[in-house]
């Protein structure tokens, strides 16, 4: 059975640099990078106030959606980064939303 798409690549038009940390090191203590590419993306942003006794803070954050997998050696994208409208971002997490049948539906990465 073929499910449908929910993040669909004709809503996919952010252009997004990615960078995906796998959970090793290299022999110099720099992350292993397992996947660098150029990619389109559903972005979607946001920014919370968070309020602190001395002063308030404001963090932006952020959703890139993909169709499909986008990493598919990891079974979980756990770190990495990001450069969006040409300001550099971490990852917080990725998570892939996967069809009944076990196929990743579609890739969704958490920025901070």
């Amino acid at each position: 059975m073929k499910y449908p798409c929910l993040v669909q690549k004709r809503f996919c038009k952010t252009p997004i640099d990615v960078t995906v940390y796998g959970e090793g090191v290299t022999e110099d203590g720099a992350p292993e990078t397992v996947l660098e590419g150029s990619f389109m993306c559903n972005w979607q942003d946001g920014a919370e106030t968070i309020l602190t006794a001395e002063q308030k803070r404001v963090a932006i954050s952020g959703r890139a959606l993909f169709p499909g997998d986008i990493c598919p050696d990891l079974p979980v994208i756990s770190s990495g980064k990001v450069n969006v409208f040409g300001v550099e971002r971490a990852i917080l997490y990725g998570r892939k939303s996967r069809n009944p049948d076990g196929t990743v539906n579609f890739t969704e990465l958490k920025i901070e």
